[in-house]
């Protein structure tokens, strides 16, 4: 939807302010402006001049030299405009003046073109005469112009006058973003309405006036409406006498603006009222009309129709057609038909001004592919009431504009009409809902300037037909919002009788260890928090472990659950050791639960209990599967920082060659390892069998929700594998560290992809192979900058007594 501020304000004339507060201004109050084109943009300087002497060019057999009158004087230009005579009035830009861009209509510069004087083949030029493509515009908003040459004002154009302002030019176009619920604002006079709401003016909708002779439209022509679900409202009123001309000036500018061609007084009319009360409209030729009768049904299925572009449309039976006595003359709300349409030779014309049910015309024009501004309107599904406006402010036109007579009458079919809505108008409601504290007064004054009455008795407000999109108190306190300004609500907190809930931050760093526990096959495991004193034994824990420093029972049910546990590993083992005496094969289990530290003993206080993920299995999988867990939690949970692991890690249950710490930011927060043999014997598992530990309470320090979205990447990998042969007791993790600090930001990911150790390599060593992927975010690599960071790579690893395999 687009309008021209200059239509606006011929609505709501106290209406001052500039293109940028009225575009802020509409926006915040929900009429979105999506932006605006300034038509006097880089136009300075131009005035009406009129030629009052031609002369050729000595030099030049395509140029003139014209003596033109400004007004204030008499200055010489040169052109080469084939379209200037003496006595023409054009629009002239003076010395030092700026015009939009050029005569051959191309892309018109950000800056405008600067006029200075100078000599044209060695005559003296102190301006330009301007075409219309030079100020800014085209022919389609000009229809009078040349296709080539420079702009003729009329000739009672004032010499010396603004020209800008003359051609009205000094005017801004608004595009707007109409949602589908407001149709009143697809036309000028909602958004006139709209505007004067916001700016707190008074609202001046044209006064329309029934204009028609002593005669009866009853007595030319007869309508008749066979289906009133799809067409509840019909109007047809009569002009005879037509007089086909261009419509004036004003009219062909505001259509312009709005992105329509102006065509001729007539077609330019029934645009004009569209535009204005966004009721579309279509004429007929009454001579062409069969029987003088309009007939609205449906059309047969198969049936063909040739529309107003000379296609012809197969229609079906959910089509609803206009039709005269005998035929087909037009698809209702979308197109009319060639053989009823407008020629020069029109002498009478029937009007049309409906509403139709706006789902069957969008299904409609969507199965015939013809989609246009009426179907556009029609769809949004139109307010009855308003047909009745605009084809007597048509018809008012057609007389002040002399283009014909308008019969008296009009036939209106309108078996039942639609009502004004009334809706309860709760000012404690409506405060409580925005956390507003506006007074009842205040929120009228709103109501008014929108056209809503209101009835004190009954506490309701009427709600004129035209406004669709209100229906509930929810949507009256919105116009309230709208109008006081979202800005102007204040923060506060939601009141009610139960607040919101959600998991806390630690649940919530919990339930995602679940699920990714479950997503890798585990499931959960539940254990005692009681335990025997000889689980440490089992576990061959040291006599001088703390761990051995226990809260004990005083009331237990046994020696075994005498004690409250200080580690999760015997629940765990316990249970994975029932799973393998019953032949369950390849187990995996996991288990969140606390463990009870005591801060002192003898006890003075409660223990510290630390909630522990642990994680058990046997069967499928190794020390690096448990780890791949490992880093998938610790991913998702959000600690973005890499972890790392200490072998040192001390662990006398663990198989000491394959356990390690689990560090992070330098901290020990958790284990993993294979179990030591003698474990597993004491539990009775005959295989080998891998748990993790971690410990929550540094994971939900640490822990973090926050996502950077990274976009897909643009431009292509690079991939290198490299294969080194190194001392055994050399970490992979040491490794990775070189490879990410030495690559720097160019590497995006690497992958170990093999580990050997054999007859083919040297005792106490092995080989590891790693592929390495550089990418850039902002160009395609080239070959040079990856070997650069492979360079610095291998120069790290040759520090560590590494070699490349050949």
């Amino acid at each position: 939807m687009n309008t021209a501020l200059s239509w606006i304000k011929a609505y709501v004339p106290d209406l001052e302010c500039s293109a940028q507060e009225y575009s802020d201004a509409m926006t915040l109050s929900g009429t979105k402006v999506e932006g605006y084109e300034v038509l006097d943009k880089n136009l300075e300087k131009i005035v009406v001049g009129q030629i009052k002497k031609i002369e050729r060019h000595p030099d030049a057999d395509k140029l003139i030299i014209c003596q033109v009158d400004v007004g204030t004087e008499m200055i010489q230009i040169v052109t080469g405009a084939p379209n200037v005579k003496e006595g023409d009035k054009v629009p002239v830009v003076l010395d030092g003046g700026k015009v939009a861009g050029g005569h051959d209509g191309s892309p018109l510069p950000e800056n405008g073109i600067k006029i200075k004087k100078g000599k044209l083949r060695g005559v003296e030029s102190f301006g330009m005469m301007c075409s219309i493509e030079e100020l800014g515009s085209s022919r389609d908003m000009y229809p009078d112009a040349p296709e080539n040459g420079i702009y003729i004002l009329k000739k009672d154009a004032p010499v010396g006058a603004d020209a800008v302002e003359l051609l009205g030019l000094r005017d801004v176009v608004f595009e707007y973003e109409i949602t589908s619920n407001r149709v009143d604002c697809y036309s000028v006079l909602g958004i006139a309405r709209e505007a004067a709401a916001t700016f707190r003016k008074e609202f001046k909708a044209p006064v329309v006036r029934v204009i028609g002779n002593e005669e009866n439209i009853n007595d030319y022509l007869s309508v008749e409406v066979r289906d009133n679900e799809l067409c509840p409202r019909y109007c047809a009123r009569m002009v005879k006498n037509i007089k086909l001309g261009p419509s004036p000036e004003w009219m062909q500018r505001r259509l312009a603006a709005s992105g329509i061609r102006p065509i001729n007084n007539i077609v330019d009319i029934t645009n004009y009222v569209m535009e204005e009360y966004g009721q579309p409209m279509h004429a007929f030729d009454y001579d062409l009309l069969a029987k003088h009768q309009i007939i609205v049904q449906r059309a047969n299925d198969g049936e063909a129709f040739q529309t107003l572009d000379g296609q012809m449309r197969t229609l079906d039976s959910s089509i609803l057609m206009i039709c005269d006595g005998e035929k087909p003359v037009g698809i209702a709300g979308i197109m009319g038909g060639e053989n009823s349409k407008i020629t020069d030779d029109v002498k009478t014309m029937v009007f049309e001004a409906a509403c139709f049910d706006g789902t069957n015309i969008r299904l409609s024009a969507k199965r015939l592919g013809l989609r246009t501004d009426a179907s556009g309107k029609f769809e949004k599904g139109l307010d009855p009431n308003n047909a009745e406006a605009a084809i007597n402010r048509a018809c008012q036109l057609i007389e002040e504009l002399g283009c014909g007579e308008v019969v008296g009458g009009m036939i209106d079919h309108y078996p039942v009409k639609k009502e004004e809505r009334k809706v309860a108008f709760d000012p404690n409601y409506i405060n409580q809902l925005l956390g507003t504290d506006l007074s009842e007064e205040q929120m009228l004054s709103y109501f008014g300037s929108l056209e809503f009455k209101y009835d004190e008795e009954t506490k309701q407000l009427i709600i004129p037909t035209f406004r669709q999109d209100i229906e509930r108190g929810a949507d009256v306190a919105e116009e309230v919002a709208r109008f006081f300004g979202y800005d102007n609500i204040p923060t506060t907190l939601p009141s009610g009788e139960a607040t919101t809930g959600k998991l806390s931050y630690k649940l919530r760093i919990e339930e995602i260890a679940k699920n990714i526990a479950e997503f890798c096959g585990f499931s959960q495991a539940m254990t005692y928090s009681f335990e025997s004193p000889k689980v440490f034994d089992k576990l061959l824990i040291p006599e001088d472990s703390a761990l051995r420093n226990t809260v004990t029972i005083l009331n237990p049910l046994g020696e075994d659950y005498s004690i409250m546990k200080t580690t999760p590993l015997n629940g765990m083992l316990t249970a994975l050791s029932t799973n393998y005496n019953r032949r369950n094969k390849n187990v995996r289990l996991y288990e969140i639960a606390n463990i009870y530290l005591p801060k002192a003993l003898p006890m003075t206080e409660l223990p510290e209990e630390r909630t522990q993920f642990t994680l058990g299995m046997y069967g499928e999988g190794d020390f690096f599967t448990m780890k791949g867990v490992v880093e998938e939690f610790f991913d998702k949970a959000g600690l973005h920082k890499k972890i790392s692991y200490d072998p040192n890690a001390g662990k006398s249950f663990l198989h000491p060659g394959r356990q390690a710490n689990i560090m992070y930011r330098g901290k020990a927060v958790g284990y993993l390892g294979e179990v030591h043999p003698a474990v597993t014997d004491n539990y009775a598992i005959g295989e080998r069998v891998y748990v993790a530990v971690i410990d929550m309470p540094f994971i939900v320090e640490y822990a973090s929700f926050d996502r950077k979205y990274t976009g897909i990447a643009k431009y292509p990998a690079v991939t290198r594998d490299i294969s080194m042969l190194m001392k055994k007791d050399i970490l992979v993790g040491q490794i990775e560290e070189i490879i990410e600090k030495k690559g720097g930001k160019l590497v995006e990911s690497y992958q170990l992809f093999d580990l050997y150790e054999g007859s083919q390599i040297a005792q106490g060593y092995k080989s590891v192979a790693y592929s390495i992927v550089f990418r850039a975010s902002d160009h395609t690599l080239e070959d040079k900058e990856v070997n650069t960071s492979m360079d610095k790579i291998l120069k790290a690893l040759e520090g560590f007594g590494i070699t490349l395999r050949k």
